[in-house]
C-alpha cells in the first residue's frame, strides 16, 4: 500500500460531471481529489481487506443471534424498547440487507482493524462504484497509470444483482428516499434508483419529508401511492424518534436496510464485538464508557457516541488530553471508548481510512477517505485507488 501523487485531468470537473457526480466540490473545497491515489497489491486486497471484511460481517451476524433476544444488550445499545419486537421479527423473518461499509485502519503492515461499521446509511457509494472506475480506465488510457492496473470494485454489478434478488417471490414497487437538503444523499439515492431500475424493479424516488400515513396504516408517498418497499437513506435511530415510529411495525412495508441493521449501525457494536471475541485480529479493544475495563485501554484512545455520523462528536484522547475532535449533535445516548488504531495509514501529513464495501454481505469494493487529522469528517477528501499489475 502506498500513496501516489498523480497529475489530475485538466478537465476533471467536466469528466466527473458527465457521470452525474454533482457534489465533487463541497462548500468550495475539493471532495473528489484525483491528484493522489492509493496503490495496493492484489495480495493486500484479497488477504488483508476482502477476507477480513467478510469475517467481520459473519462476526456481526453471530452477535445479532446472541443479542436479538437479550434485553440487556438492546438496552446498552440505547434501542427504544418499543421497537425491540419490530427488530427481532425482521431478523427472524430473514429480511435481506442491501449494503454497508466497514471503515478500517490499515497501513499495509498488519491486519486491518475495524474502526466502525456504517451498516445503515453509508454514503460515498456512487463515487466508489462509478466515478473511481471511470477514473481508472482513463488513467490507463492516457498513460497516467500503466496498462494492466485493476481496482477492487464490483459494486455496480453486485448492487444490480442484489436488487434483482428483491424481486422474489414477486415483483413489487420500491420507493427510495432521502432528506431534501443533502446533495450527497440525493446523489447516492439517485444512483441506487438507477441500479434498481436496471434490475427490473418498479423504482421511484420520494423525499422523506413527503412520506405520509394512510388510514389503513400503510405509508405513502406525496401522491398517496402506498409504499410497499422503502429504501431510506435515513438512520433507524432517527426513524425511531419520529412521530410515526409507532406505525413502523404495522405498516406492511419492507424496509431496506431492514430494522435489524439498527444493531450494527450503533458504535456500541464495537464494544459488544470485543466482549464477544477479545483479541480478534481485526478488532480494537473497546468498552462502554464507565465500564471499569476501560482502564485496560491504551493511553491513546477514542471516545465515540453510540450514534454519530461523519466523525461528529468523536474525540481522540491521549492521557486525558484532547488531540483531535469534531463537534456535533450526538452523545445523549452514551459513549464507548476504543483503543486508537496504531496502523492508521499516514503519509505526507495525511491520514487515510479504508472504506470496505459489502453488498448482500459480500466484500466487493473499497474507497479511501483522507484528512489532515486522524478523524474522518464530512469534509474529508475522497481519493481513488488501484491494484498494481
Amino acid at each position: 500500500m502506498r500513496r501516489v501523487v498523480l497529475e489530475a485531468r485538466a478537465d476533471w470537473q467536466a469528466q466527473v460531471e458527465r457521470l452525474g457526480f454533482a457534489f465533487h466540490t463541497i462548500d468550495g473545497a475539493t471532495y473528489w481529489d484525483e491528484r493522489t491515489a492509493y496503490a495496493f497489491t492484489l495480495d493486500e486486497i484479497e488477504r488483508d481487506i476482502e477476507a477480513p471484511t467478510e469475517a467481520i460481517e459473519q462476526l456481526c451476524f453471530a452477535f445479532i443471534e446472541k443479542a436479538i433476544d437479550d434485553d440487556a444488550v438492546l438496552t446498552r445499545l440505547a434501542i427504544p424498547e418499543a421497537q425491540w419486537a419490530f427488530i427481532r421479527e425482521s431478523w427472524q423473518r430473514g429480511e435481506r440487507n442491501l449494503y454497508g461499509r466497514l471503515d478500517l485502519a490499515y497501513d499495509g503492515r498488519g491486519p486491518a482493524k475495524l474502526l466502525e461499521y456504517n451498516a445503515d446509511t453509508p454514503t460515498a457509494l456512487f463515487e466508489s462504484s462509478v466515478v473511481q472506475w471511470d477514473w481508472l480506465e482513463q488513467a490507463m488510457a492516457n498513460g497516467r497509470l500503466p496498462a494492466g492496473c485493476d481496482q477492487f470494485n464490483s459494486l455496480h454489478e453486485r448492487l444490480i444483482a442484489a436488487f434483482a434478488g428483491l424481486r422474489t417471490p414477486s415483483p413489487y414497487r420500491l420507493h427510495l428516499a432521502c432528506v431534501q437538503e443533502s446533495a450527497e444523499d440525493r446523489g447516492t439515492v439517485d444512483y441506487l434508483l438507477d441500479c434498481a431500475k436496471q434490475a427490473g424493479l418498479d423504482a421511484r424516488f420520494t423525499f422523506i419529508e413527503e412520506i405520509g400515513l394512510l388510514t389503513d396504516g400503510r405509508f405513502c408517498d406525496g401522491s398517496n401511492v402506498p409504499i410497499e418497499a422503502l429504501f431510506k437513506l435515513y438512520p433507524w435511530e432517527w426513524l425511531f424518534r419520529e412521530r410515526y415510529a409507532s406505525a413502523l411495525a404495522g405498516s406492511r412495508c419492507q424496509f431496506i436496510e431492514p430494522p435489524w441493521k439498527a444493531l450494527l449501525s450503533n458504535k456500541g457494536l464495537l464494544a459488544c464485538l470485543w466482549e464477544m471475541e477479545p483479541g480478534h485480529p481485526n478488532l480494537l479493544p473497546a468498552f462502554f464508557e464507565g465500564d471499569p475495563r476501560c482502564e485496560s485501554l491504551s493511553p491513546r484512545r477514542v471516545r465515540k457516541p453510540l450514534y454519530s455520523r461523519e466523525g461528529a462528536n468523536i474525540t481522540l484522547l491521549e492521557r486525558g488530553k484532547v488531540l483531535d475532535s469534531d463537534d456535533g449533535p450526538y452523545g445523549a445516548e452514551g459513549f464507548i471508548l476504543q483503543d486508537a488504531a496504531t496502523n492508521l495509514f499516514q503519509s505526507d501529513g495525511n491520514y487515510a481510512v479504508i472504506g470496505s464495501w459489502l453488498v448482500a454481505s459480500q466484500a466487493c469494493g473499497l474507497c479511501i477517505r483522507e484528512d489532515a487529522t486522524p478523524i474522518t469528517k464530512n469534509t474529508s477528501r475522497f481519493l481513488p485507488h488501484y491494484i498494481e499489475p
